[in-house]
């Protein structure tokens, strides 16, 4: 495990560095890590459509079998590649889950081509997990005083980024913001993979909750 100690953002070369999201005057993690390329070129060249999408409340070890269901329910080609992503995302979703210490996740699949969320932000949730397999990732950035970072970087594709929110008990490093990239117009399509823990599952009304 490689871990880059610059807060308030870390870099990691193995799961396990993603723990760092604890350490003091963190404010994210990211997981560097290249996507396998014919992976990247069979989910790049899929119709839209057939992107799977997705918002449920489920335990860990549910996730692989509920997304399966999700993939055939959109059509999505049934491929060594379509096994890479849903062993992938519930790969992270345990790995989240133990981290953060949660019987259950929130899950969303989220498939967009429009300027959602392109406002720079601290989501209001304690910590959340996005991996972006299809298109741009997140972007972050320093900010001073509320303005848009002078600087604008970009997570890699394939690439899980931990980010603590407003919620964490501890407040984050004052400036770091991210943001979902401005598509619009672009002909871009991205899919990502969002993650949030759950305490109490019957009380989010947000999701689908699959026991």
């Amino acid at each position: 495990m490689i871990v880059d100690t610059t807060a308030p953002l870390q870099r990691c070369t193995s799961p396990a560095g993603l723990s760092s999201i604890r350490d003091p005057g963190t404010a994210a993690t990211f997981w560097e890590r290249a996507p396998l390329p014919g992976f990247q070129a069979w989910i790049d060249a899929l119709p839209p459509s057939q992107l799977p999408r997705a918002r449920v409340i489920l335990r860990p070890e549910a996730v692989c079998d509920a997304l399966i269901e999700i993939a055939d329910f959109h059509k999505m080609p049934d491929c060594p590649e379509r096994n890479i992503l849903i062993e992938d995302a519930a790969a992270l979703a345990l790995i989240f889950s133990d981290l953060m210490r949660c019987d259950h996740v929130h899950l969303r699949l989220d498939v967009v081509d429009s300027n959602a969320c392109s406002k720079f932000h601290i989501d209001a949730v304690t910590t959340r997990l996005v991996c972006t397999y299809r298109g741009t990732g997140t972007q972050y950035g320093l900010s001073e005083r509320g303005k848009e970072p002078a600087e604008i970087l970009t997570v890699p594709t394939g690439s899980p980024i931990l980010l603590r929110g407003t919620r964490w008990p501890e407040s984050p490093p004052a400036g770091l913001l991210h943001r979902s990239p401005p598509i619009a117009g672009t002909g871009e399509t991205r899919l990502l993979l969002v993650l949030d823990p759950v305490t109490d599952p019957e009380q989010d009304d947000d999701a689908v909750y699959i026991h």
